[in-house]
């Protein structure tokens, strides 16, 4: 009598088991379809488009001593997937440099000035738009 009631239990638990794991799937396939219909929704209304420019942020500093007041800068504007540019000026008293340096995943296709990493960082960190340059010191 007592192994049929542990039995008879074993199975009401097994089964209660079973019924609990098919309620979660379920539950969870349909939270996975409506994220797939809002992510489809946005990309179809642009905004969540992964191509697009969305993390921006600038690094100023005095890139030489002749010049101070953080006149310099360094600007990245870097997609979803890590691409885009950094977009240098460096600012004298008689003239000024602008130059511009592509960015794939993240990183630099040509090496870049601490600066420039920073920004980079910067903007895949979400730290932006204006970040405090740590390599502030003149070139």
């Amino acid at each position: 009598m007592l192994v049929t009631t542990w039995i008879i239990v074993g199975v009401i638990a097994g089964v209660s088991g079973v019924m609990i794991g098919y309620l979660a799937l379920r539950q969870a396939r349909a939270v996975v379809e409506d994220c797939q219909r809002m992510l489809a929704r946005q990309t179809s209304e642009g905004r969540g488009d992964l191509k697009a420019i969305r993390d921006v942020a600038v690094c100023r500093y005095d890139a030489l001593s002749e010049m101070t007041g953080r006149l310099s800068f360094s600007i990245a504007m870097i997609n979803g997937l890590g691409d885009g540019i950094v977009l240098t000026s460096i600012n004298g008293r008689s003239e000024t440099r602008t130059y511009v340096r592509p960015v794939v995943g993240g990183k630099g296709q040509q090496p870049l000035s601490p600066e420039e990493e920073e920004a980079v960082r910067a903007a895949r960190l979400g730290l932006g738009p204006l970040v405090p340059s740590r390599a502030s010191g003149p070139l």
